[in-house]
C-alpha cells in the first residue's frame, strides 16, 4: 500500500495536529534490537515515540525525573562546567540527576544522538548497553532507566541549539526560541484514520510540520509542542541555556526558580513591608491599591507615581529586598515609563510589576505594553519586569491571554502574571504555554500554594489581600467597641510598632 505525505506550514493547523491524539511521533523503521542493548531498543522504549497509555505512563516517569532538577541550581551547574555545549547539557543534567561520571555520560549520549531519531549503529548501541548499567542498578526496571537516557538524548542537541542561536547576543531567549527555533521541524504518522485542516489522513500517513515557517507572525511557541505533549523540560531547558550563556540573574529574579512558589505578600507602606520581612518573607511586594486608598484616589487612574517613587526610596533606606506594583506605568509613553523604572531600580527596587489594564476598564494594546517592557529593560537590565495582563479581569478569551504573555515575554519580560485566574486545568495549560515564571494571584477559594506548585505556577502574589483584611479588621474592632462587646485583639504593641522604624535585617541583594 502506498502512504501519502501530507505537509502542514500553518500555525492553526500545525497546533491541530499536535494536539490530535491520532497522529503520533513516527518510530523510525527497524528491529526492536536486544533489549537493553540498542538504540532501537531505546527508541520503542521511551515517551518520544510512544502514544496511548504507554506514553502516558513513560511521561510521567520523565516528569518525576525533572521534578528533582531545580532550574535555579540547573543554571548554576551548567555555569561551572566545561567543554562543548552539547557535553555541558547532558554533564549538567546528569551530575544533578546524581549519575555517576557525568562526563562521560555525556560522551555516551552524543553518539546515541546521532542516530536516535533514525538509523542503527554499533557504537551508538554499545553507549546505551554501557549506559543501561551505569545509570541504573541492573535490576532497576529498565522502562525506567530507559525514559532517563531519552530524557539526556533529547536535551542533548535542542537545548545544545537554542544556546548556539542565542550566543552572539542578548536578545530574550522566549524570542530566540520563537525566531530561530532549535527544533525546525516535526514528523508524525497517523496511527489511525482522521482528518485535519480539510484532509483526509489514512493510517500509516506521514504528516510533516514545518514549526519555523509556521511560527511566523505569531507569538506563540511551537517548538515545545502542544496538549497532550508538550515538553515537560522546558524550565529546565532555559535555565541550562542560560547557565551556559552566563547571562546575569539577581537574587530575586533566582527566587522565582525554585520547587516551590516565590511567595509574594503586598504591604503598602514601611511598616507593613518590614513587619511582613520579620516573619521570614524574603521580598516583599507594593501593592498599587493601598497606595491609591491612601492617597483617597482610586487604583489604576494613573494618579499616584510620586507616592509610588517615595515608597521605593523610603523602603530603599531599608535592607529589605521589595518589587513595586506600577500599575501601567502611570503613562503610555514607553520612555516615561522607562524613565520611571529607572528611578525604582535607583532607588533599591529589585523588580517592577507592569499591567496591560487600564483605568477605563480596557486594555493597552500588546504593542504598546511590549514596548513598555523592552523600554523598561533597556533602561534597568537587572529590573525583573512582570508582565501584567488583565484578560482576566476585563473576561476575555484564553487564546488572547496566551498570545499576550508570549509577545510580552519576547520583549524580554522575566515573569508573566495573570490575576483572576484561578481554573486549575487552564493555569496548567497557560503554564504549559509560557518560558518565563508564571505568577498567579492567590485566591482563598483557588488551589493552594501546593496545587499551585503541581501546576507549574513559580510565584503567587497575595495583592491587596493583606491591605483589605486590615482596613476591615481595624474596622471590626472599633465597631465591636462602640457596640459594647469585647473585640478579639492580637495588635502589635506601640512599642513593636515604633521598632518597626528601624527597618529589617534581611539583606537586600
Amino acid at each position: 500500500m502506498t502512504y501519502s505525505t501530507h505537509v502542514f506550514d500553518r500555525f492553526a493547523d500545525v497546533r491541530v495536529v499536535l494536539a490530535d491524539p491520532a497522529l503520533a511521533p513516527q518510530l523510525p523503521a527497524g528491529d526492536r534490537g536486544k533489549v537493553g542493548a540498542s538504540v532501537a531498543w531505546l527508541r520503542e522504549t521511551v515517551a518520544r515515540f510512544s502514544f496511548g497509555e504507554d506514553h502516558r505512563r513513560r511521561r510521567a516517569m520523565v516528569a518525576a525525573d525533572l521534578a528533582k532538577l531545580e532550574p535555579a541550581t540547573l543554571r548554576r551547574l551548567a555555569m561551572s562546567s566545561d567543554g562543548e555545549v552539547q557535553l555541558r547539557v547532558v554533564s549538567t543534567l546528569a551530575a544533578a540527576l546524581g549519575i555517576p561520571e557525568p562526563d562521560a555520560v555525556a560522551e555516551a549520549i552524543t553518539v546515541i544522538a546521532e542516530t536516535y531519531f533514525g538509523g542503527n549503529d554499533a557504537a551508538a548501541d554499545e553507549r546505551v548497553a554501557w549506559l543501561v548499567s551505569h545509570v541504573e542498578p541492573r535490576e532497576a526496571d529498565l522502562e525506567v532507566t530507559a525514559n532517563r537516557i531519552g530524557l539526556l538524548v533529547q536535551a542533548c542537541t535542542a537545548t545544545a541549539a537554542l544556546v548556539e542561536a542565542a550566543s552572539d547576543s542578548d536578545t530574550p531567549l522566549a524570542r530566540i526560541l520563537h525566531e530561530s527555533p532549535p527544533v525546525s521541524d516535526m514528523r508524525r504518522i497517523a496511527i489511525r484514520a482522521t482528518r485535519v485542516a480539510g484532509r483526509d489522513i489514512r493510517e500509516g500517513d506521514v504528516v510533516l510540520l514545518d514549526l519555523v515557517t509556521a511560527q511566523r507572525g505569531h507569538p506563540e511557541l511551537l517548538t515545545f509542542g502542544a496538549p497532550q505533549r508538550i515538553c515537560p523540560g522546558r524550565a529546565q531547558a532555559v535555565a541550562v541555556a542560560e547557565g551556559l550563556l552566563e547571562r546575569p540573574r539577581t537574587a530575586f529574579a533566582d527566587l522565582h526558580h525554585q520547587t516551590s512558589p516565590l511567595l509574594l505578600p503586598n504591604a503598602w507602606d514601611h511598616a507593613s513591608a518590614v513587619a511582613l520581612v520579620a516573619q521570614g518573607f524574603p521580598v516583599i511586594a507594593t501593592t498599587s491599591l493601598g497606595v491609591a486608598a491612601a492617597m483617597g484616589v482610586s487604583d489604576g487612574a494613573a494618579e499616584t507615581m510620586e507616592a509610588t517613587l517615595m515608597l521605593a526610596r523610603r523602603l530603599g533606606q531599608s535592607s529589605i529586598m521589595f518589587t513595586i506594583d506600577a500599575e501601567g506605568g502611570f503613562s503610555d509613553d514607553p520612555m516615561e515609563v522607562a524613565e520611571l523604572a529607572r528611578k525604582l531600580h535607583d532607588a533599591g527596587a529589585v523588580g517592577i510589576n507592569l499591567e496591560d489594564g487600564r483605568g477605563d476598564g480596557t486594555l493597552s494594546s500588546v504593542e504598546q505594553h511590549a514596548a513598555k517592557i523592552s523600554a523598561v529593560k533597556a533602561a534597568a537590565p537587572s529590573l525583573f519586569v512582570n508582565a501584567r495582563t488583565d484578560t482576566y479581569w476585563l473576561m476575555r478569551q484564553w487564546d488572547e491571554t496566551a498570545q499576550r504573555l508570549a509577545a510580552y515575554e519576547q520583549a524580554g519580560a522575566d515573569g508573566v502574571f495573570v490575576p483572576a485566574l484561578s481554573d486549575p486545568d487552564q493555569i496548567a495549560a497557560l503554564s504549559a504555554t509560557v518560558i518565563t515564571p508564571l505568577n498567579i494571584l492567590y485566591s482563598p477559594t483557588g488551589p493552594t500554594i501546593a496545587e499551585l506548585a503541581a501546576l507549574g505556577v513559580r510565584r503567587v502574589s497575595l495583592g491587596s489581600l493583606l491591605y483589605r483584611s486590615a482596613v476591615t479588621g481595624a474596622v471590626n474592632i472599633a465597631t465591636a467597641i462602640r457596640d459594647g462587646k469585647s473585640p478579639e485583639l492580637a495588635a502589635l504593641s506601640y512599642a513593636e510598632i515604633q521598632g518597626l522604624a528601624d527597618g529589617a535585617t534581611k539583606p537586600r541583594t
